[in-house]
């Protein structure tokens, strides 16, 4: 039986004003939107990637894993503020909706990385939020988005099982500069 698709909401950031650098993901698997948790899912291995390169326990609270984040510099969100998807996978994403990044990088205007957990996530960065941010008719706020350094990595996602967690832990290495 084919699972019917739903309207999903992503998360608010994990961030702090002072943010340097920005990871972004797609949209909240089922069970982090169950958890309320980014990256809950047992498997995915962001957290002990993370936790290995940043100097926190992977197996800490929640709060105390994003209060890590936040310490390194580092701000969490996703690139959908809402999609249509039946089940977790981002193949499944339809209908959706980017958030509201011209304000975050207002509140945010330290930030000058942007990492992509996976290629879902740059695909719908670069497709439907850079045009908007470059378009700005304001000349130096137009230079900013330009001078954005864009990476993607590897998705920490128990379903991208094509890099070892090894090979992952070493591509995320760029989140510590």
């Amino acid at each position: 039986m084919p699972l019917s698709s739903a309207r999903i909401t992503s998360f608010r950031p994990v961030a702090h004003a002072s943010a340097q650098r920005l990871i972004l993901g797609s949209m909240p698997g089922a069970r982090s939107l169950a958890a309320n948790q980014y990256y809950a899912h047992p498997q995915n291995a962001f957290w002990k990637i993370m936790g290995e390169l940043h100097g926190f326990d992977a197996g800490a609270s929640y709060r105390e894993r994003t209060a890590a984040l936040k310490a390194a510099g580092i701000a969490l969100w996703d690139v959908l503020h809402s999609c249509e998807r039946a089940g977790s996978l981002d193949a499944a994403i339809e209908a959706a909706t980017p958030n509201d990044f011209a304000a975050f990088f207002r509140r945010h205007p330290a930030i000058r990385q942007v990492f992509f957990n996976g290629a879902t996530a740059e695909r719908y960065f670069r497709r439907h939020v850079l045009p908007a941010l470059l378009s700005d008719a304001r000349p130096a706020t137009a230079r900013r988005f330009r001078e954005l350094i864009l990476t993607r990595l590897p998705s920490t996602s128990p379903a991208h099982a094509g890099r070892s967690c090894l090979q992952k832990l070493q591509a995320w290495r760029a989140t510590r500069s």
